[in-house]
């Protein structure tokens, strides 16, 4: 009977970690972590303490459970804060179960084990004596008071040697699975930045340009928003290459993907594309504008020099397709199309320009539109 409580009381532990770890995965608790995160947690923790309590193993007027667990979790991994509140609703807990001398004992018990465990685990030393460490001193309060309040000594002798392994197998286990499930979140968020971005530039790649287009695509039916679209491709970027090494080239090419960012709106998106090619997708932009955004990245590659790995500066320039939704395309399916002619028309008639479609007008660095065409 005892070992089939423990072991319900074990099961409901691992159940609420695990579904405590999937509603924290974008904010997992630590010592950093913000004083809201705290809070939150150290309730959950306290929460999970009185559930456990539901379920624990009555002998006489003495409740035995493994409510001390979350409050050990929380002062390791988040310190003071989250494992005091837990702590204090714990206790709350304890007095509504039942009010009487055993529930008394418990407090000391509650507060002197969580005080221990906030102070070990600044302690220098592994996970592992720490674990141990804490979980011991919780054991041995807990079998002197449970010594004091039960005078069977068969009863003692029966259920201490079940406690203790059950307590430490619990925490052992509870560690566990939250390392791991950290671990693989860790992983899952990894591979999933890694399918969007470009991991040279920290840019959008190929894949997340397509998604966001697609969906802006859609919402253009709805909306009727201006939308623009830069193409921008590096002027005899494998020369670069060929000459100074793919290295140096990958140094052009994150230096170029900074620039772009801070050379276009914070709201709006910037990709790479594959090799030497970038796009910038210009929300709510008119045709104007983004000529001007385009002439402002133009200019800032041709004046402003890349500095190589081997400290030597490089003189660079861009050629960029400009395309605008109603104003230089009626069917935003084919902005992508247009864009890439009107760079190709760049590339053509000179690089080093900011040309639109279709209708094949040039800009150089001190030219604005300021009427619209069409």
């Amino acid at each position: 009977m005892i070992i089939r409580d423990f072991f319900v009381n074990l099961t409901i532990l691992v159940s609420l970690l695990f579904l405590y770890s999937q509603i924290s995965s974008k904010f997992p608790l630590t010592s950093k972590s913000p004083m809201k995160v705290k809070i939150f947690t150290g309730v959950l923790g306290g929460l999970l303490s009185i559930i456990l309590m539901q379920f624990s193993i009555e002998i006489d007027a003495t409740i035995v459970d493994l409510r001390h667990i979350p409050t050990i979790l929380l002062a390791y991994y988040g310190g003071a804060i989250p494992a005091f509140i837990a702590m204090i609703l714990t206790i709350m807990g304890r007095f509504f179960v039942s009010a009487n001398i055993a529930s008394y004992f418990a407090v000391i018990t509650s507060v002197s084990g969580t005080i221990f465990a906030i102070l070990f685990s600044k302690i220098n030393c592994s996970r592992n004596v720490k674990i141990i460490s804490i979980i011991t001193f919780n054991n041995l309060v807990f079998t002197f008071v449970f010594s004091y309040l039960i005078y069977d000594l068969i009863t003692i002798l029966k259920v201490m040697p079940i406690y203790w392994f059950a307590s430490y197998v619990s925490a052992f286990l509870s560690f566990y699975i939250l390392r791991y499930i950290r671990k693989s979140q860790r992983l899952f968020n990894k591979y999933q930045t890694e399918s969007i971005t470009d991991s040279l530039t920290g840019l959008n790649n190929v894949r997340k340009f397509d998604e966001v287009f697609n969906h802006l695509i859609s919402e253009l039916k709805i909306n009727e928003q201006k939308l623009s679209l830069l193409y921008i491709d590096i002027d005899f970027f494998k020369r670069v290459n060929d000459i100074y090494g793919h290295s140096e080239g990958d140094v052009v090419l994150k230096e170029l993907g900074l620039r772009l960012k801070n050379n276009t709106r914070a709201f709006d998106i910037v990709s790479r594309n594959g090799g030497e090619e970038f796009t910038a997708i210009l929300l709510d932009c008119p045709l104007s504008r983004a000529v001007e955004i385009a002439e402002r990245i133009r200019g800032n590659v041709e004046n402003k020099p890349f500095i190589l790995n081997s400290g030597k500066k490089l003189n660079l320039t861009v050629s960029i397709g400009v395309a605008s939704y109603q104003e230089t395309t009626n069917d935003p399916l084919i902005l992508i199309e247009d864009a890439d002619k009107a760079l190709y028309d760049a590339k053509q008639s000179g690089r080093n320009k900011v040309c639109i479609t279709p209708t094949n007008v040039s800009f150089n660095e001190k030219q604005i539109i300021s009427n619209k065409l069409h």
